[in-house]
């Protein structure tokens, strides 16, 4: 049979009734296994985080249990420490790790990565750290589905897709907001849309909001009453507030990106003991000073519940302060994500433009909600730039479409700001500097700088098709990490021959990457009439 047909066959079987309901039955079992681990999870951190301020309040008036409560936290940040360097994998929030797995760069043991991250979690959340529970939720059912396919058997290419599906039932079941956990595994995990895992990333997504709302409720973790909609003649404010939120992005990651690669990576002797010890310590006095800054960000979501209660003064010193201790705690590498404690940000900053606007210019204080809404699809958007996905998440948490115009006004707007000012994408990187540790394989291609992966579908009639990888002359910078060939991977070699329908994951240097692209896309483009001249290293059409 020739490599044509099996390619045919191969594609046949992925389009298959059979198949696709296979792949749904997978991804709902995923859901239900990641669904559960998350919940759990939830139950975990608020059970500690009662605990820290039942321990606090009953200590604030004794100053040698303060002292004593100044132990405890030293103790779990050795427990932590300990944790960490057992299992470094569990290291921050565990989405640029998803991430990498995903991708085929990391194979991360579930069986050490799903308990670790769970005590971790747990032990900060009992500590007090301003950290968030959406980042190890993805990362909890991210291992979960690699469970579920290393118990069913599956090759490594299915693997990453119920990795995917895990990671949607982690985000699902940590906000109680299915499509947002769809929406988040399809832009910002897997980054491309497929028939197979849109279906069961959606089956594992509802089957784990499913679960954590039959035992958590079925109200989303934030929801916001609108009693007004924002006029349309007022949308000047919603362009207004999309500028603001992208400047807010911008600040965000630069302040989080400088925190952790300029402070704390010189804190070198004793890591990651000696980084997160700071974190520890000031969440031990900020549990005392200023309690409403710890954990991931409830105390702060009571506090604005009736934004109109909220003096502006009140607003940006609960948004600054956050801020600056979340910056700190997600610097010092603690485990913990930032999702969360983001959308706290989001709010708060939309409730402060709205008073800047409701002062100035009159409006009815009634739109502050409305403000708040905006704010957090706008920062959300601009600092982790999965725009599509904001607007899902402010619609789940208003469960009205009235306010999906004015959201994804705000949402663009801040996505095109932050990207027009130069701050990387938060996630990815994340992701970049993840993979540059020293002793990584791809340290070794002769790139310098940063990294940037792509894939690269090998079309039928191609100038690559056919040809041995050392036959192409490659872009500089560039080096192909593997190939997947009907749903098997292939490590390849210079004597690895290209085949159509092959996918290429890429790798190559940012600073070159415009040109790059440019050439491996005419060099795989699927048509028999497209030729390229690799000798001179640029694309020409004959």
């Amino acid at each position: 049979m020739s490599e044509t047909s099996d390619a045919g066959a191969a594609l046949g079987e992925r389009f298959s009734g059979g198949h696709q309901v296979k792949l749904l039955g997978e991804g709902i079992l995923t859901g239900v296994v990641g669904g559960g681990v998350v919940t759990l999870y939830r139950l975990a951190l608020t059970q500690a985080e009662s605990l820290l301020r039942g321990c606090t309040e009953a200590a604030s008036a004794n100053p040698l249990l303060v002292c004593g409560w100044f132990v405890v936290v030293g103790v779990l940040c050795v427990a932590v420490s300990f944790l960490m360097r057992w299992e470094p994998y569990t290291q921050g929030s565990g989405i640029p790790q998803t991430d990498a797995e995903v991708m085929g760069m990391m194979d991360m043991p579930w069986k050490r990565v799903l308990p670790v991250k769970f005590c971790e979690g747990v032990l900060g959340a009992l500590a007090g750290l301003s950290l968030g529970r959406e980042g190890p939720s993805v990362q909890l059912g991210a291992m979960s589905g690699k469970a579920v396919s290393r118990t069913l058997g599956r090759s490594r290419s299915e693997e990453r897709l119920l990795v995917t599906c895990g990671a949607a039932a982690g985000m699902s079941a940590a906000f109680n907001a299915p499509f947002t956990g769809v929406l988040f595994a399809l832009e910002e995990i897997h980054r491309e849309f497929t028939p197979s895992l849109i279906i069961a990333a959606m089956g594992s997504s509802v089957a784990a909001d499913f679960l954590v709302s039959q035992v958590l409720g079925v109200d989303p973790v934030l929801k916001f009453s609108l009693a007004h909609q924002l006029p349309h003649i007022q949308y000047f404010y919603v362009v207004a507030l999309g500028i603001f939120c992208g400047l807010m992005g911008w600040v965000h990651n630069a302040g989080m990106f400088a925190c952790q690669e300029r402070l704390f990576a010189r804190i070198g002797r004793g890591a990651p003991l000696s980084r997160i010890s700071v974190a520890f310590g000031l969440a031990g006095v900020m549990a005392f000073v200023a309690p409403v800054f710890t954990c991931g960000g409830d105390a702060i979501l009571e506090e604005i519940v009736d934004p109109q209660m909220v003096p502006a003064e009140t607003v940006a010193a609960l948004l600054v302060g956050k801020y600056l201790f979340t910056t700190v705690c997600f610097g010092s590498g603690a485990p913990g994500g930032t999702l969360f404690p983001l959308v706290i940000l989001g709010a708060l900053s939309g409730i402060l433009f709205g008073h800047g606007v409701v002062g100035a210019l009159g409006l009815p204080e009634d739109y502050l909600v409305n403000f708040a809404v905006l704010g957090i699809a706008g920062l959300f958007s601009g600092v982790i730039r999965a725009p599509v996905t904001a607007v899902v998440l402010c619609f789940e948490l208003t469960g009205t479409l009235d306010v999906l115009l004015s959201v994804s006004i705000v949402s663009l707007v801040a996505y095109v700001v932050a990207n027009t000012l130069g701050s990387d994408p938060y996630y990815e990187h994340l992701l970049s500097n993840l993979l540059d540790v020293p002793g990584e394989s791809v340290r070794d291609a002769g790139f310098s700088g940063k990294k940037v992966l792509k894939t690269y579908a090998v079309g039928t009639g191609s100038f690559v098709e056919n040809k041995r990888i050392r036959e192409i002359r490659w872009p500089a910078g560039v080096l192909i990490v593997e190939i997947v060939r009907a749903g098997n991977e292939i490590v390849p070699s210079g004597t690895t021959r290209i085949r159509a329908l092959d996918e290429m994951l890429v790798i190559m240097d940012a600073g070159t990457q415009d040109d790059a692209q440019i050439i491996l896309s005419h060099y795989c483009k699927g048509s028999l009439a497209s030729r390229v001249t690799p000798m001179t290293g640029r694309s020409r059409m004959r």
